[in-house]
């Protein structure tokens, strides 16, 4: 056993395809699928495909499920209503307009291939509806959810209305949200405080 461990660290210091060691005029370079095989150039990285590639795209789908389960157990923004993963933090996520559900990109992604593929007409990938094709039916949809307490639809409302420098207004629907439960909301409403002293220190 301990000579296969010694073996395969060699291995891993040689060249997958001539076998060169890495020393000082040889630079091994990782496989940027797998990150396990080495080679000390891009000619023997291409003689070494044919029987290296079934291992490289096992261990690449290894690797992404690992970066895939390795994220976080909950999120401030909720789980995606499709997949159930954590919403990502860095707004790797989109909210549609017909139900005001914030959905990953990826499940967003997988909608519209399935749709492309299928010669499909391009719907919201949770309610199925087709999109608002005005801004007057993109409002209405936004109300119909905040009177019913939507969290993300209200603070979808005071976002609009602080883009519109309706301040006030956006104020009271950031207030409604976050009483709500929306996380998003109760930082909107921490920066309108910040800005407000600022505004204040500065007079």
């Amino acid at each position: 056993m301990i000579t296969d461990i010694v073996e395969s660290q060699i291995e891993l210091l040689c060249c997958a395809a001539c076998g060169a060691a890495e020393a000082d005029h040889v630079k091994l370079k990782k496989c940027t699928a797998c990150y396990l095989a080495r080679y000390c150039s891009v000619q023997c990285q291409r003689d070494d495909w044919q029987q290296h590639k079934r291992a490289c795209k096992k261990r690449a789908a290894e690797l992404r499920d690992e970066i895939l389960f390795k994220q976080s157990e909950s999120s401030y923004l909720g789980d995606c209503p499709i997949c159930f993963l954590p919403l990502s933090l860095d707004s790797k996520a989109i909210m549609w307009s017909c139900c005001c559900k914030r959905i990953c990109n990826g499940c967003n992604y997988s909608n519209m291939t399935r749709e492309m593929e299928g010669s499909l007409k391009h719907t919201c990938a949770f309610c199925r509806l087709s999109f608002p094709t005005s801004q007057e039916e993109i409002e209405l949809n936004i109300m119909k959810r905040v009177e019913v307490n939507d969290p993300g639809a209200t603070q979808e409302k005071g976002w609009r209305l602080y883009n519109e420098r309706d301040y006030k207004g956006a104020f009271e629907y950031y207030a409604k949200a976050a009483k709500l439960g929306d996380a998003e909301a109760h930082c909107n409403l921490a920066c309108m405080y910040i800005g407000r002293a600022l505004v204040l220190r500065k007079t």
